[in-house]
């Protein structure tokens, strides 16, 4: 932004923008200005830029010079095209639509056929020579401006409009001739005299300035804000508004409206793939309202619009190096393009989409691994139907958006989230969806529609947010006020269970099985590339993630804490394992004799209970070893509140009350209740545990150093390479590491000594704790190593019980944007991080070869993988199933900026 507001300039012609200007102009605005530039056929306009909008959405008021500028460009739009927006006898009109920097497809407002008034209609019947086309775009800018600009409910609208064409007998609007939609408007315009308490203006520049206004408002509308959250979008960009010459596609036959991509945004093959529809207005085919041709229909209804059609997507799609969405209109046989952008594409599209560019010559292996991310590949590894169950179809649509859901049915938004959140899965049906769905679609499991195509808003929004979708499923009839659909004389009722299959289209009554992924049998060594649909899909992953793992600094560990975990974990690229939790070795039947350690009351009867614990560990640690050998091995010692080894306080004390009630009390169960007494804390996170444990409880944490100990010298005598770490949990201060590490080292050189092998056991510790952050440079004097633990971190830096916060409170800390995501779902890089940075900045200043590793849940999650690689850590460990995910990420991280983003 220049520093003298004066000479800011808040107007750019389409002639002098470029695809870079994202951020000034949105993306919208920059790719109109680009196609400009490439001397494609594009309607002329200008863009008003987002550092206008910021400065109402912070003032409440447009910017001072905004009007005059406006005002400038608008005039030499009208010299060029050579009329004035609205004149009477041969109106100019334009389109008001919104455009920020990331594609928020539906929801953010646009505004066609701005200029027409009584006047105007009549003008532009006459130029036209077709008065049916002027009167239906006057009501669609009734219809639009009424419910966009001045708050009318949109279904006060569609209620008239189908009440006109059951009074007509038809049912689709375009058989509505001209002398119906002179009622209609006349019956639109009394909708907003009474419900908006004003008329309709019949002034062309006021109807431009105040939808300019509506799309700067429409930037913190509900939805708008939930979209970004959802998409992870910054809620400070605000939008560009682009002002275009409007061209017309509801002008008869020979005009039409269409969306095409530059390949398939499902499945990512190369082909003709969109929709068109004759005689229509963009917003009909993105709404869904009328069912849509596919693209390839239009070469036989106008060749040469389609021929112009294909070679501008085949040059826009080698300037963009990318798969392209593209708007365009058709009037009366003349071709324009509306707009172009990234297109979004499904997880499995993605992965074929980039290794294809690359064969291609258009981009390099590194730019190839931008174009995914680990959430798309977590969707790929994703279960999918079993094609030999029996089942029972009830239709098929549009395959919008893969994958294989399964939930009960539900007919409107708010349904599917009361139920969502009462922990049902839902499948949201509707005729077709609007923006105002938005909550519902996120509530979901899968997304089913009778209307509309691969380019509806259903299909654009689910493949944005990884959704399964099927639309245009036209044999199903959908009925929300009854909350039902039919299919012949098949009826299934609201809470009736559906699956709906978004790879091949198909709907079934009642739950379908599922199997495994393909992506997920290619990580377990069980699929390999071929030539079938999944063999390719497989292909693109393996070829990308060789690549990540080929760049990537970042080793990427498991969380595992049983040799089966390990080995799974193993296939899945996992090199180490970097949490092992021994508090899950003492479940099950083990847990009694955690209960006789709690009750030792003497010295001999709790070294009876260590004695019998120990070979017990011993055998889980060669287990473990044997799986990882030749990898480390991180075992925490026990780190939970003994009292989760208890029985629950009141089970138990109704247990006991019973029993001496009949007077056959049971000692045991005395000495347990009094010990859960004993233990009792009312914040048990912040109580005895972790290193606590092993200081308070004598010779605990010397068995459990001796188990890992022998365990890695009986390993070594059988010829194996184990190669464990000891890591100490919960410290605040260097003096507990101290003393737990120098019981350790008595510990290893016995068995040392007892085994004539030689240990080289790294001992270190988790760093979960603010203090041990910020005193790590001394922590580092007594450790090897840090893990950081950041779910403790991030509960104990912001003082929150997670168990607790995020069913009580983080819902609406999300809504009120104080969040833009869960820290416990990925770092506060500004709190959480900031210590983080310090604890590695600290230790390797006193020790350089300091190991630093993460094994919190943030190790799985793509953004705080790559803020861990800018951190300097040396690896991150994660649940087995996300293993893949983190190696993308952390490949990702190391091969540089993002490339192009398809939000």
């Amino acid at each position: 932004m220049s520093e003298n507001k004066d000479v800011q300039k808040f107007v750019y012609d389409f002639t002098e923008g470029n695809k870079d200007l994202k951020d000034l102009l949105g993306g919208k605005g920059a790719n109109l200005a680009e196609m400009t530039n490439l001397g494609l056929p594009v309607p002329p306009g200008f863009t008003i830029t987002t550092e206008a909008c910021k400065v109402y959405l912070d003032s409440g008021e447009e910017p001072a010079a905004l009007r005059d500028e406006v005002s400038a460009h608008l005039d030499a739009l009208e010299k060029r095209m050579g009329k004035k927006l609205g004149q009477a006898d041969d109106p100019l009109l334009v389109s008001v639509r919104s455009g920020a920097k990331f594609s928020m497809p539906g929801m953010m407002d646009t505004v066609l056929n701005i200029g027409l008034s009584d006047a105007s209609v009549v003008g532009l019947a006459t130029q036209a020579g077709d008065e049916r086309f002027a009167w239906d775009s006057y009501r669609r800018l009734i219809q639009m401006f009424g419910k966009t600009v001045l708050g009318v409910d949109g279904d006060l609208f569609e209620e008239a409009l189908e009440e006109a064409k059951a009074a007509k007998g038809v049912t689709v609007d375009v058989d509505l001739d001209a002398g119906d939609l002179k009622k209609l408007v006349k019956q639109f315009k009394k909708i907003v005299t009474r419900d908006a308490g004003r008329d309709f203006p019949q002034d062309a520049r006021e109807q431009m300035d105040l939808a300019i206004k509506a799309v700067f408002d429409s930037w913190n509308t509900g939805r708008a804000k939930l979209y970004r959250r959802q998409e992870r979008i910054p809620g400070d960009l605000g939008t560009a508004v682009n002002v275009c010459s409007m061209v017309f596609g509801n002008l008869g036959p020979d005009s039409g409206t269409g969306v095409a991509f530059t390949r398939d945004p499902a499945s990512g093959h190369q082909g003709v793939y969109g929709d068109y529809l004759q005689n229509a207005q963009g917003e009909d085919v993105v709404a869904g309202i009328r069912n849509t041709v596919p693209l390839a229909d239009l070469e036989a209804i106008d060749k040469n619009s389609y021929d112009q059609l294909l070679k501008i997507m085949e040059t826009l799609e080698t300037h963009y190096k990318d798969l392209c969405d593209i708007e365009f209109t058709i009037e009366r046989g003349h071709l324009w393009m509306l707009q172009t952008r990234v297109g979004k594409r499904t997880a499995g599209a993605a992965f074929r989409i980039a290794t294809q560019l690359v064969d291609q010559g258009l981009i390099d292996e590194a730019e190839a691994l931008q174009r995914v991310n680990g959430a798309q590949l977590a969707q790929l590894m994703f279960p999918r139907f079993d094609d030999t169950a029996k089942t029972r179809r009830l239709g098929r649509g549009i395959a919008a958006s893969p994958g294989a859901a399964v939930g009960k049915a539900v007919f409107d938004s708010y349904t599917a989230v009361k139920w969502s959140r009462s922990g049902e899965k839902v499948i949201l049906i509707r005729r077709e969806t609007n923006p105002d769905d938005l909550d519902g679609m996120i509530a979901a499991e899968g997304i089913l529609t009778s209307r509309g195509g691969k380019t509806s808003h259903a299909a654009v929004v689910a493949r944005g947010m990884g959704k399964t979708c099927v639309c245009g499923a036209e044999e199903i009839e959908v009925d929300t006020k009854r909350r039902r659909l039919t299919v012949g004389d098949i009826v299934v009722e609201e809470g009736d269970v559906v699956s709906v299959d978004g790879s091949t289209g198909k709907v079934y009554l009642g739950e379908v099985p599922v199997v495994p992924s393909p992506v997920v049998e290619y990580f377990e060594g069980r699929m390999h590339a071929g030539a079938d649909d999944a063999d390719e899909l497989v292909a693109a992953v393996h070829r990308i993630m060789a690549y990540a793992d080929r760049v990537r600094r970042l080793r990427v560990r498991a969380n595992a804490d049983s040799a089966e975990d390990a080995l799974r974990a193993r296939r899945f690229g996992a090199q180490g394992i970097g949490l092992c939790r021994t508090e899950h070795m003492f479940l099950g039947e083990r847990r009694e004799m955690v209960e006789k350690l709690i009750l030792a009351d003497t010295d001999k009867e709790r070294e009876t209970a260590l004695e019998k614990l120990l070979p017990l560990q011993k055998a889980d640690f060669i287990e473990l070893f044997e799986a990882m050998d030749g990898l480390p091995v991180t075992v925490r010692l026990l780190d939970p509140p003994l009292h989760e080894f208890l029985p629950d306080i009141t089970e138990l004390s109704v247990r006991v009350a019973l029993a001496e009630a009949r007077k056959d009390a049971n000692e045991n169960d005395l000495r347990l209740l009094q010990a859960v007494h004993k233990l009792h804390e009312q914040n048990p996170m912040l109580g005895l545990r972790g290193v606590r444990l092993g200081l308070v409880i004598p010779g605990l944490f010397a068995m459990q150093v001796r188990a890992i100990a022998e365990a890695a010298a009986a390993r070594k005598n059988a010829k194996g390479d184990p190669r464990a770490e000891i890591m100490i949990p919960l410290v605040g201060t260097v003096q507990e590491l101290e003393i737990v590490r120098e019981e350790a080292d008595r510990v290893i050189a016995e068995v040392q000594a007892a085994t004539g092998t030689d240990l080289k056991l790294k001992i270190g510790t988790m760093i979960e704790l603010p203090r041990a952050a910020l005193t790590a440079a001394q922590i580092a004097e007594a450790a090897e190593f840090f893990s950081f633990g950041t779910n403790d971190l991030t509960q104990t830096v912001w003082g929150f019980s997670r168990d607790d916060v995020e069913a009580s409170f983080f819902t609406a800390y999300l809504e009120k944007g104080i969040f833009g995501v869960s820290p416990f779902e990925t770092i506060d890089k500004d709190g959480v991080g900031s210590l983080v940075k310090n604890a590695v900045a600290a230790g390797r200043a006193t020790r350089p070869d300091l190991k630093l590793g993460i094994c919190g849940e943030h190790g799985g999650d793509p953004e705080s993988v790559h803020f861990f690689h800018e951190a300097g850590l040396d690896y991150v460990s994660c649940s087995p199933f996300r293993i893949p995910v983190a190696r993308l990420e952390a490949g990702r991280a190391a091969a540089g900026p993002r490339g192009s983003d398809s939000r």
